[in-house]
């Protein structure tokens, strides 16, 4: 793998950044916490409707363009937000993006994030199995079928969790460091909705790079706890190769449960604390990550000061009020 500093790492620069480190006593108060609470507003990047996605596609694109590349490839759930980030993401860079979506087909108008993802230019094939792991099986198919045709893809996981786009991550850790300073009198816990592990990956290897200024905490809302802590680990240990960094420990990586009745679907737990961050600090929260998230961060941080890193998905946001508006 080749080494880059982590501050010259190819980047096509999509996010506004950095994006602002808010505190929020009410929703502190709320929750029972006995520390300051921040929140990182990931959720203001700016671009398309990308969230914290941004930042891992700055470095995917910059990737696919440097190799030249034609088509983005990728695939999720219908309501993946990182598939209509991608969408936005390639039409910005000029780049063709295939999509792979677990399920049967269905219409682009069942979920925003879907519906936005073909109007932004997406082309979308389904596989028919609503198992996540199905899109995986599919992609390598797909693109040795480009490949075959003449094209030059860039084949990006779902979630876009790989050493390049959790790279995104190792940088927002310098970012956060340098917010954080004279704010508190002891390290942070910062609290991350954790699925495909990308973001909690690079602002592990981050932390640890930095020596450790604040500690990184998951809560696991796609798979269970041990396996995303094993997932999370090697990825951070893989950014931070490829950064020509110290890698992270066993115990740099925590990540608990919070997955509720299970991926995708929004918990009472979440649902509670999605209502106290919109009545505490006029926050909107995704069911079925940052909510769950929330509900479980008082769990991960004691006494010490928090940091809560909003990812965004207001387009979940948006299909949880109009499902509940139809019912």
């Amino acid at each position: 793998m080749a080494v880059t500093a982590p501050a010259q790492l190819p980047r096509t620069r999509l996010a506004v950044l950095p994006t602002p480190l808010v505190e929020a006593p009410a929703l502190a108060e709320a929750l029972g916490l006995a520390g300051p609470l921040f929140v990182k507003r990931d959720d203001l990047t700016g671009f398309a409707m990308a969230g914290n996605k941004a930042r891992q596609l700055e470095m995917l694109v910059a990737e696919a363009v440097d190799r030249g590349a034609d088509v983005l490839l990728t695939g999720g759930s219908v309501g993946s937000n990182f598939v209509a980030a991608a969408a936005a993401a390639a039409a910005y860079a000029g780049l063709c993006c295939e999509l792979v979506i677990a399920g049967p087909p269905r219409s682009g108008s069942a979920h925003p994030n879907l519906a936005a993802a073909m109007t932004w230019g997406a082309q979308v094939r389904f596989t028919d199995d609503l198992d996540r792991g199905s899109v995986d099986d599919l992609l390598p198919t797909v693109a040795r079928e480009f490949g075959a045709a003449g094209a030059t893809v860039q084949l990006v996981p779902r979630g876009g969790a790989d050493a390049i786009g959790a790279s995104g991550f190792r940088l927002a850790a310098d970012e956060l460091a340098d917010q954080l300073k004279d704010r508190c009198a002891t390290p942070a816990v910062v609290v991350v909705a954790t699925g495909s592990g990308g973001t909690q990956a690079g602002l592990v290897a981050g932390a640890v790079a930095l020596g450790r200024p604040f500690r990184v905490a998951g809560a696991s809302v796609s798979r269970p706890a041990p396996e995303m802590a094993g997932r999370v680990l090697a990825l951070a240990r893989e950014v931070a190769a490829r950064c020509g960094e110290p890698g992270p420990a066993d115990s740099d990586v925590q990540v608990i449960e919070a997955r509720g009745p299970g991926h995708g679907m929004a918990s009472p737990e979440g649902a509670a604390a999605a209502a106290i961050a919109l009545q505490a600090a006029g926050l909107v929260l995704d069911p079925v990550y940052c909510a769950k998230a929330l509900a479980a961060l008082p769990r991960l941080v004691g006494s010490a000061p928090a940091v809560f890193w909003h990812t965004g998905g207001l387009a979940d946001a948006i299909a949880e009020m109009q499902e509940g508006g139809a019912r």
